[in-house]
């Protein structure tokens, strides 16, 4: 039967060609939107490793004249002082820099006999920090005022970084180093704790190795900008004035910039969504565009084959049969379109080139999506052509000139 179909589809290939081609490039597009959704929808459900309810960031802004934060053991304090005598303050830790701020430090590590190393991002955070995320510890401990001048510093890294540098070990007590093995200047680090993961550029980060050092106010070389606080649950929008007028007593001469965090991971979701949303409209019109070409070229075929469409009713065919003859060999034109695509989309996942943003399983998702909607597209825009044929009187069919 199909090979029937496919003979007439065969002989009108010229004309079949850019309607082909159109398909094609419209299954293209499709899948690209589908894939980059279902990525979309994969890492928005991976966990982040922290909670962003109930805890606010104060990023401090220094004057201009200001190079760099100092470090001062004594300023830390007033601040911490001062914020958890608010009423509204349940925790307080220091960060260089917040969850969903577009802030990323990322360096190499070694192990210190030298042999494999691993890029990773970064955080430098004080004891109170994981407590103050309601982050959840795998193995281990989290670091704590008992490491103040230890020999080597600690940090909590997460499980991608252990796989990266200690695969199939025990991670705990292990040395690395922040520079190569002949650096003169690289500091040892000994690892404390393991977490599952931390995405702190929030749901739509890929996963990465991290590493989280340990920033103190007594011993550290370098002081951090933002403040994170654990605000006791149903705590209002305007805390913001009173926790300002606090910040001020403490340092008047700097400028502070507060956000919930709920507010910034509102604020990051719609940045990254807004690329996706314009591409699905583009996308949206390509199809429609595709759409108005099928139906117009099907029209067309359908008025071109009156006499051979006659000569099939004449000779028994019912109505039905012309009905569905016209939908499969649309159908057809379609799946050959679409798997000259395939053919092409097939060679990312088996190349690796685009690693975990398009593995198997969303390869096949993203086919699944697009087939589904190229094959509705070319049985909406066959309907009404297929329905014309199929009224034709063989009579009238066969006197058609």
């Amino acid at each position: 039967m199909f090979r029937q179909l496919l003979k007439p589809i065969w002989k009108r290939k010229s004309r079949n060609l850019m309607l082909s081609l159109e398909i094609a490039l419209a299954f293209v597009v499709v899948f690209a939107i589908a894939a980059a959704a279902s990525r979309y929808y994969q890492l928005y459900h991976l966990p982040t490793g922290f909670n962003y309810e109930d805890v606010w960031s104060v990023q401090m802004e220094l004057p201009n004249d200001d190079d760099a934060m100092k470090n001062d053991a004594q300023m830390y304090d007033k601040f911490k002082r001062s914020l958890q005598a608010l009423p509204e303050v349940e925790q307080v830790a220091f960060a260089n820099s917040s969850p969903y701020e577009d802030s990323t430090w990322r360096t190499g590590y070694y192990l210190p006999e030298g042999g494999a190393d691993a890029d990773s991002d970064l955080m430098t955070v004080s004891d109170d920090f994981f407590a103050v995320m309601g982050m959840t510890l795998t193995e281990g401990r989290w670091f704590s005022s008992a490491d103040e001048g230890a020999a080597e510093e600690p940090v909590v890294v997460n499980r991608r970084f252990v796989q990266a540098l200690f695969p199939g070990q025990n991670p705990l007590g292990k040395i690395i180093s922040d520079g190569k093995p002949d650096s003169k200047d690289r500091k040892m680090l000994r690892i404390t704790g393991v977490i599952d993961d931390l995405r702190n550029h929030g749901e739509f980060m890929l996963p990465t190795n991290f590493v989280i050092a340990r920033f103190s106010p007594q011993s550290s070389t370098r002081g951090v900008a933002t403040i994170l606080l654990k605000v006791k649950p149903g705590t209002e929008r305007i805390f913001e004035a009173t926790l300002s007028n606090q910040l001020k007593l403490v340092r008047n001469d700097w400028s502070y910039r507060i956000s919930p965090l709920s507010d910034l991971r509102e604020s990051h979701l719609r940045r990254w969504m807004m690329p996706l949303i314009v591409f699905s409209v583009i996308a949206a019109f390509l199809l429609l565009m595709v759409a108005f070409g099928l139906f117009g070229v099907l029209w067309q075929n359908t008025t071109q084959r009156i006499p051979e469409l006659g000569l099939r009713r004449a000779i028994g065919a019912t109505a039905g049969n012309i009905y569905r003859q016209i939908i499969v060999e649309q159908l057809l034109l379609s799946t050959l379109a679409m798997l000259v695509g395939l053919v092409l989309l097939v060679q990312l996942p088996i190349t690796g080139v685009l690693g975990e943003n398009l593995d198997w399983r969303l390869f096949s998702i993203a086919t699944l999506i697009s087939v589904t909607i190229m094959a509705l597209v070319s049985v909406l825009c066959a309907l009404y052509p297929a329905w014309q044929a199929s009224r034709l009187s063989p009579t009238e069919a066969l006197h058609y000139e």
